[in-house]
């Protein structure tokens, strides 16, 4: 019953599907349930895992009512977490269902893991003492429990050792508790040295621990002065206060160098928690960190709605990455989702950028944030040189993108047995493919998008919603063979174009789409760490925080790519990025250099860059922003409505234009094609959101969707607070 009283005979209960509050269901008698339980319910003709809410339940008669089939020997969901989903779905205006199914992504996590059997060393002695015997029983002294293949490696034996032993009794079967999926971390084990603002900045970050109370702290270091160790030093502190901590990283599936980090600091690796963990692994996992047996977890943002039994800190690395915003049914950031987690659990949240975002900078300079500066690199080992190429000055080759002057560069660093790195953020071998005869554009049959060509797979693929082909020999339209060019480059093409200048360097591209995966690119970034490969070619998950010592030549192909757009954060997108790639140079002290390919070397991006004055680049983006009253100065919201038709789409997005309630606060702008039109076959419309800081946006848009059109046919509404993407 909930909250231990006799007379409740109902329950509500939160269900993992776009229900807009939770469902009630009869308490069978015997059955005891609190807020939090997770149990298993009928819904329609299938049972689901759901969550008994808070509240009170609807005044029905409860023989009407479907019953709990069962409740899960599962730890209960806290009320921080429950006060958390409600928050997020409030702020998002997604259904609570829909955020309690992040909740509930490791159903056979719900049931306790099932005890081991185990052997245990008794009073028995053998009736021959063999050198291997001699080595078991010397590996089992101690009274400790062993898995008959544990002991067996242990002692260096065959199993067949241990089942002659326990034949005789000198071993006996008892039952052990599933084992740890890792070990748990030592806060004293090898500490640092730290540098005196290092040392400095980890003391704030412990006191802030220390307090036990919610703080923000931006901790703002350049590339390469030592951030990870001290933040390090808060996750220390809040081990030693018997908390647990999660650390949220944009690409955890390729940061094994991170969790070698965290092994070498702690004495054994966190958890990890990302798309790419094994089924089986994600549920031990799941249900060790709600028992409180995993202490860190290293996860992608999906790890914010992992059941802590005490979490105490929450460290946000690379704050800055657009990887944090989630797209997909519940539109959320995990930067900002994390504070708000920290707010309501009442415990210290971490953000460390070497680029941090406009609005956390805002934040630390009015007060709202604590800020760390680390201004220098560890060790004192300099920052690149910087420079940009003008390319009008100096030009390609005809047929190529690499100019003389970062061709010469490359020679020089090869010649010195150092590594270099050319960043383009373009997957693939071309953006475009036409036929020279008939102008012929190869493009996504169910996208306004054209297909990349990925000549090392012989395919040309759309980006956005996975359509491929086979790189035809003619023409679709003309039928004429070998006429097909590709236009523009991709990592591959330049890969070809480095091959060709240098043909003995040892050269690799480092893409997410190449074949192998994960997997591949682990070993890969490895490969490049330890100096393995001259010259590396690569997309922004180069730019992911690496540390390649040998690298002391940073090349950026196309510097002005992302400023080619009418994203309202492309300066501040381009910055980080550029900053983040150019800081892979010279990461052990070795004399380096970055070199800026660009058409626009005045643009107060490439200026910024080139001149180190990050401060500057700031300031001027901030009373941009400010002038614009765009975040964080204003709220945005975007409302992007698609349907199988141009006309369904349109028709509805018109309507919701014609039912926004008045507001002096807010404004709305379209409906406008979105500049991706069509994605999946769906045609797509954007209307946009604009208004004051304190503006209520959630109740302007509630209003606004209950007084348009209802939903019909194929028509599909999404609503995204705070937008990144603007396509």
């Amino acid at each position: 019953m909930i909250e231990d009283s006799p007379f409740v005979a109902a329950a509500p209960v939160l269900v993992p599907m776009p229900a807009e509050r939770p469902y009630t269901y009869a308490v069978p008698p015997g059955m005891r349930v609190v807020p939090g339980s997770i149990v298993r319910v009928p819904l329609g003709p299938r049972q689901v895992a759901g969550i008994v809410w808070d509240g009170a339940v609807e005044t029905v008669d409860t023989k009407k009512l479907r019953p709990i089939e069962e409740v899960f020997d599962c730890p209960p969901i806290d009320r921080a977490m429950r006060r958390f989903v409600d928050w997020i779905a409030q702020y998002t205006l997604s259904a609570p269902g829909m955020v309690a199914r992040m909740l509930l992504r490791a159903p056979e996590a719900f049931d306790p893991e099932p005890w081991i059997e185990g052997l245990q060393r008794t009073l028995a002695e053998p009736d021959r003492l063999t050198d291997a015997r001699r080595r078991v029983l010397e590996a089992a002294e101690g009274g400790l429990a062993w898995t008959r293949s544990g002991l067996a490696h242990a002692a260096g034996v065959s199993s067949t050792v241990i089942d002659g032993l326990r034949a005789q009794g000198v071993f006996e079967t008892v039952m052990i508790p599933p084992r740890p999926v890792v070990a748990a971390p030592d806060p004293g084990h090898a500490m640092p040295e730290l540098m005196p603002d290092q040392k400095a900045a980890a003391d704030k970050l412990r006191a802030a621990v220390a307090a036990d109370a919610f703080n923000v702290t931006l901790l703002d270091g350049v590339t390469g002065s030592g951030k990870t160790e001290v933040y390090f030093e808060a996750v220390a502190a809040a081990l030693d206060k018997g908390r647990q901590v999660l650390i949220l990283l944009p690409e955890i599936a390729l940061t094994h160098a991170f969790l070698e980090r965290f092994q070498d600091r702690f004495g054994a690796k966190p958890a990890e928690w990302h798309s790419d963990l094994p089924p089986r692994m994600r549920e031990r996992v799941w249900r060790q960190i709600a028992e409180g047996g995993v202490r860190v977890v290293a996860g992608a943002r999906s790890a914010l709605f992992l059941p802590f039994k005490e979490l105490g800190l929450i460290v946000v690395d690379e704050e800055h990455d657009p990887a944090y915003k989630q797209e997909d049914r519940v539109f959320y950031n995990a930067r900002d989702m994390a504070v708000v987690r920290g707010h309501i659990g009442g415990f210290p949240i971490v953000l460390a950028s070497a680029t941090p975002s406009v609005e956390s900078r805002v934040n630390a300079s009015q007060g709202r944030y604590d800020r760390a500066v680390l201004s220098s690199r560890f060790a004192e080992a300099a920052l690149p040189d910087l420079k940009s190429i003008d390319m009008r000055r100096s030009p390609p080759a005809r047929g190529g993108f690499l100019s003389p002057v970062l061709l010469e560069q490359m020679q020089r660093t090869l010649e010195r047995k150092e590594q270099s790195l050319l960043f383009l953020n373009r997957r693939g071998y071309a953006p475009l493919t036409l036929c020279r005869v008939c102008g012929h554009r190869f493009g996504c049959p169910v996208c306004s998008a054209w297909l990349v060509e990925h000549r090392f797979r012989g395919q040309l693929v759309c980006h956005h919603c996975g359509h491929n082909e086979r790189r035809p020999e003619a023409c679709p339209e003309c039928g004429t063979l070998d006429h097909l060019v590709a236009c523009g480059p991709g990592v591959e093409r330049i890969a070809e174009e480095v091959v060709g200048h240098f043909p003995d360097a040892r050269t690799i591209v480092l893409s997410s789409d190449l074949l192998g995966g994960v997997r591949r690119l682990r070993l890969e970034l490895e490969a490049v760490a330890n100096g393995e490969a001259d010259i590396v070619i690569g997309t922004q998950l180069v730019a992911k925080g690496h540390n390649f010592p040998g690298m002391t030549l940073v090349g950026v192909v196309d510097a002005d790519l992302g400023l080619a757009n009418g994203d309202p954060r492309a300066a501040e997108r381009t910055f980080q990025l550029l900053s983040q790639v150019t800081g892979r140079a010279g990461r052990t002290g070795k004399k380096s250099l970055g070199l800026l390919q660009t058409y626009q070397p005045d643009h107060p991006v490439m200026r910024a860059i080139v001149s180190g004055d990050s401060e500057a680049f700031y300031e001027r983006e901030i009373a941009e922003r400010e002038r614009a009253a765009l975040p964080p100065f204003g709220r945005l919201a975007g409302i992007i409505v698609s349907a199988a038709t141009r006309g369904e789409a349109e028709s509805h997005a018109r309507g919701l234009r014609r039912a926004a309630p008045q507001a002096t606060d807010l404004f709305v702008l379209g409906p406008a094609e979105a500049p991706l039109s069509l994605i999946g076959g769906r045609h797509r419309f954007r209307l946009l959101v604009q208004g004051e800081r304190r503006a209520d946006m959630q109740g302007f848009i509630r209003a606004m969707l209950a007084n348009g059109p209802k939903l019909r046919g194929s028509v599909r509404v999404q609503v995204d607070i705070d937008p990144q993407s603007f396509l």
